[in-house]
């Protein structure tokens, strides 16, 4: 009986941290269907009528198709990247085990608590003097601001890998390249979906940044795009919440689709 009750109990704290949890989703979506008059009455009641009105406006306001065309290029060349580098780096110095390979280590390291605000007025100096205060550039400041954790996750995970593997692929005739590509890379898959997926949330949502090297109509991302709902005197919040819920739908697709293997992931990283 007492078990019984146990288990009721932690179903029921479940079930109320769930909808707690889910709380946010419900009042984003919601309101994104409210007129602003609906808006001010009250964030919690249902809307008046369904009316897609403000997913319209929103839409065309926000050149949507443009805007999430910039963020996706941006986010996938800067997360593919990332990737690339850091395993071949952490791989390269795990492996090297020598006093430079240690230091480089140190560094990268170090570099994690390093804000990006202490450092936004020299770089954006030295971005212009180098013309990078456009896409490319933007993409190479995201490799080296990612660069650094990611290298930190990769390398103690390479740490279990091990180095037999390497010296039997080179005895049999491939290069350090084929090595990377063939044997290491594909063991680091665990480790691959975590960077990708803390990588893709921060550059899909980070605002400062392009704020100050790509802030034109052309080169917009979503959260540039977002900020102009809210103006100085007057805030658009039925077009924002909108915009808002349009600009989780990606998210949530790449999650629906990826989600098989983000758990294969979890559990191969648990077993290993």
């Amino acid at each position: 009986m007492d078990n019984k009750l146990k288990k009721w109990g932690l179903n029921i704290l479940g079930l109320i941290l769930g909808l707690i949890c889910l709380s946010p989703f419900y009042i984003i979506i919601v309101n994104s269907f409210k007129t602003k008059g609906e808006l001010f009455e009250s964030t919690l009641a249902l809307p008046s009528s369904a009316s897609f009105s403000n997913y319209i406006r929103a839409w065309e306001q926000l050149d949507f198709i443009k805007v999430l065309g910039n963020s996706l290029f941006i986010t996938v060349i800067s997360v593919l990247l990332i990737i690339i580098f850091s395993a071949m780096a952490a791989w390269m110095i795990q492996r090297t085990n020598s006093k430079l390979a240690n230091g480089i280590l140190f560094l990268f390291i170090s570099s994690m608590i390093v804000t990006f605000q202490s450092i936004m007025l020299p770089l954006i100096s030295i971005a212009g003097k180098l013309n990078l205060l456009n896409v490319p550039g933007i993409i190479f400041m995201y490799i080296g601001f990612g660069c650094a954790s990611a290298i930190f996750l990769y390398h103690g995970f390479i740490k279990g890998i091990p180095k037999e593997l390497d010296e039997a692929a080179i005895i049999d005739g491939c290069s350090k390249w084929q090595t990377f590509r063939y044997i290491i890379f594909p063991l680091l898959k665990p480790t691959t979906i975590t960077v990708a997926i803390l990588n893709t949330v921060w550059i899909w949502n980070d605002f400062l940044l392009p704020s100050l090297i790509i802030n034109t109509p052309e080169t917009r991302t979503i959260p540039l795009a977002m900020y102009f709902f809210f103006g100085q005197y007057t805030k658009q919040w039925d077009l924002a919440l909108a915009g808002l819920v349009l600009t989780i739908i990606p998210v949530l697709v790449f999650y629906f689709f990826a989600q098989k293997h983000i758990i294969k992931s979890v559990v191969s990283g648990s077993i290993k």
